[in-house]
């Protein structure tokens, strides 16, 4: 009998609580006191959905590990090691990171998580400013966010931080200095994202009163360019649309998702995607942590929204995400993934952009050019 070799996946593990759900944030979460978090009961649900996914998935490999939310670092450090131990199973993970919020990070939890096999800390620090930390709704000022940042950089860690832009009355040099400050602590890897307003956020509810200061689509490109100028003139390498990186710093585990890897979703709210031949089937477990550790205390996996991405959407999606990089999107791998030429139908789309500049093709890789990231969505709407 012949033997297939295992399938790579990037594993994803949703911890569903924090402290204050922040204004702009629609993920599935929910604020509770930390007394009340489950840490024990959700990973033994997390770990038994992993065993049972791996029976139904068939060999799997995994390459990276992410513990996202919510706020991980909330998770009792020898809670989360069982997961990682657990994930460790199907084979050692490149990258082992976990969010961290800076209100839930201290010297002792950095320490355990690394003795607990964790290899990157992702910091939420959001800005340097106190008063757009309290625009944010945010828990942590700024001299907090120093404060553990430098400590997860003394953990031994590797680190990365969050900033966002695009907020109200945001100068430019205020952003630039932010991030430089944190290069100067000592991270090494950004991602910087501008303020998106979702519908269901309270953000939302106040964009839509008319209620929300927010920085005009010129100022947020201002912003852009001023801190991709300024990072790069660190040597920090601009390898998609939001994230900087000093070499050899990329964040493994997002590389993944942007060059459509399987991924394996753990966890209340978790989304998952694995190849079915020229398919795909992507799930979403139900987002309610009680429902979801209930169906895996009697053994089953839990209720999820399931829907089958032909090859046609899988090639769709391909695009989207490749040409946010700086690497692009390889069209020969996609045509073996998917059996569909990636061009078919978007010819004269892509003769027109390559005529403006707006894209590049080298052999079988279509990229944007850099200087037209700032377009990137309206250009990879075009091609569709």
């Amino acid at each position: 009998m012949l033997s297939h070799p295992a399938v790579d996946v990037a594993v994803y593990v949703h911890f569903p609580w924090c402290l204050q759900r922040c204004p702009y944030c629609d993920f599935a979460t929910e604020a509770v006191a930390p007394r009340a978090i489950p840490h024990g009961p959700y990973a033994a649900a997390v770990t038994s959905e992993l065993a049972l996914r791996g029976r139904s998935l068939g060999d799997l490999r995994a390459a990276t590990l992410f513990f996202g939310g919510g706020t991980p670092s909330l998770w009792e450090p020898s809670e989360l090691g069982r997961v990682v131990r657990a994930v460790e199973a199907l084979g050692a993970p490149d990258e082992v990171t976990v969010e961290c919020n800076p209100t839930s990070l201290t010297e002792a939890r950095a320490s355990a998580l690394r003795d607990h096999g964790v290899t990157r800390l992702s910091v939420g620090v959001q800005s340097l400013r106190d008063r757009h930390l309290r625009y944010l709704g945010r828990l942590h000022d700024a001299a907090g966010a120093l404060r553990a940042v430098s400590l997860a950089v003394a953990s031994g860690l590797r680190v990365s931080a969050d900033l966002m832009y695009g907020l109200d009355a945001q100068p430019e040099e205020e952003l630039v200095e932010d991030a430089l400050a944190l290069l100067d602590l000592g991270v090494e890897h950004l991602s910087c994202y501008a303020l998106t307003v979702e519908p269901s956020t309270r953000f939302g509810e106040l964009a839509r009163k008319g209620r929300l200061p927010r920085a005009t689509d010129d100022h947020v490109a201002g912003l852009y360019l001023a801190l991709e100028g300024a990072l790069s003139a660190r040597g920090l390498e601009h390898y998609e649309v939001s994230n900087y990186a000093l070499p050899g710093a990329r964040a493994r585990h997002n590389v993944a998702y942007w060059r459509g890897m399987a991924y394996l979703g753990l966890g209340a709210g978790a989304v998952g995607c694995v190849p079915e031949g020229a398919s795909a089937r992507r799930w979403r477990n139900l987002p309610d942590p009680a429902a979801y550790a209930s169906a895996l205390g009697d053994g089953a996996l839990p209720p999820a929204e399931e829907e089958r991405l032909d090859p046609p959407t899988r090639v769709r999606e391909a695009l989207l995400l490749g040409l946010r990089c700086a690497d692009g999107t390889d069209l020969a791998g996609l045509r073996r993934a998917t059996g569909l030429d990636p061009l078919e139908g978007r010819r004269d789309a892509l003769a027109r952009a390559l005529e403006r500049g707006n894209v590049a093709r080298d052999g079988d890789v279509l990229r944007i050019p850099r200087a037209r990231w700032l377009l990137a969505d309206d250009i990879t709407a075009g091609l569709f």
